[in-house]
């Protein structure tokens, strides 16, 4: 009998303990970051169009937000990131701060897209257009990359998940797309 009530003091412990488990900021989402830049060169092309696209090429539109917590009903379209100031606000373009660290802070000057933890990263790829070509001194081809769930960024994950991660592809990392000139 004592054994019995040890073992359900213990049990009852446990799920409490789990109850309890600190969460992190970043709960219930992933991003799925781009490098996009030119054979050689290390900085990211500006003023891009980077969306999430079906098989046909078709812009994915975040209905009802399914896929992303931000922009329901919109396309999926991706965000430059950008550095944050000594004030906690985006710096202006050449700006400079004392403390100045990028808004999603995984990524340097790489597109971004927030989306849902079980967002079917295996359904889409990704369109990257150059839609104002005089800007970035020439037009670049249109590249489609297909995705996988491994390109998205797991933010919160248990240490089990953690672990499965050593092996295979490393999760975390940008997609590196190469982008040519027309």
């Amino acid at each position: 009998m004592k054994y019995l009530l040890f073992m359900l003091l213990l049990a009852a412990g446990g799920a409490s303990a789990q109850q309890n488990a600190m969460h992190c900021g970043y709960d219930f989402t992933s991003y799925v970051v781009i490098d996009a830049h030119e054979n050689g060169k290390t900085h990211n092309i500006k003023n891009l169009k980077v969306t999430i696209v079906d098989s046909l090429g078709n812009d994915v539109i975040n209905t009802n937000n399914l896929y992303s917590y931000n922009k329901a009903n919109q396309p999926m379209k991706f965000s430059f990131n950008y550095l944050i100031g000594d004030d906690n606000k985006r710096l202006p373009e050449g700006g400079v701060a004392k403390k100045e660290r990028w808004f999603f802070p995984y990524a340097k000057d790489n597109y971004m897209l927030s989306v849902v933890n079980n967002f079917p990263a295996e359904s889409f790829q990704v369109k990257i257009e150059d839609v104002d070509g005089a800007e970035n001194g020439g037009k670049f081809k249109t590249v489609f990359v297909p995705l996988y769930s491994y390109n998205m960024y797991v933010l919160c994950s248990n240490e089990s998940e953690q672990a499965a991660m050593k092996f295979g592809r490393k999760m975390n990392k940008p997609i590196d797309v190469v982008l040519e000139k027309e």
